[in-house]
């Protein structure tokens, strides 16, 4: 299903190496070198929302009579480009590269460890 924005331009989903439920290290802004799961990705915006980080605050008003107004805390997106995969082994965030195998599958590789990230 294409997207289109307000001038009707059709938007570019965009190609990433992160999945869902990816372990990721936050490297830039407020939560930086905090580690979170990756709960959903938006390729259209390259955004990503992780567990526990960038969470912001919403004040929310009744919408019927008798209910009362609250105050809502939940985890903004942040972009794609501030978070890296956190690997086990060495401990920290490393960059991703893909590997082409002998029988032409692709294999999540990081890029210093060359440890399979799958």
């Amino acid at each position: 299903m294409k997207k289109s924005n307000k001038k009707g331009q059709v938007r570019q989903k965009m190609k990433l190496l992160l999945k869902k439920d990816d372990l990721v290290e936050v490297i830039s802004g407020k939560d930086k070198g905090t580690t979170g799961k990756v709960l959903s990705i938006d390729r259209y915006n390259a955004r990503v929302i992780v567990e526990g980080v960038n969470i912001v605050t919403k004040h929310v008003k009744p919408t019927q009579a008798g209910q009362e107004g609250k105050i809502e805390k939940f985890e903004a997106p942040i972009h794609y480009s501030n978070v890296l995969l956190f690997c086990e082994k060495s401990g920290k965030g490393e960059r991703l590269k893909i590997r082409i195998n002998d029988d032409k599958s692709k294999t999540r590789m990081f890029a210093k460890s060359d440890i399979a990230a799958d």
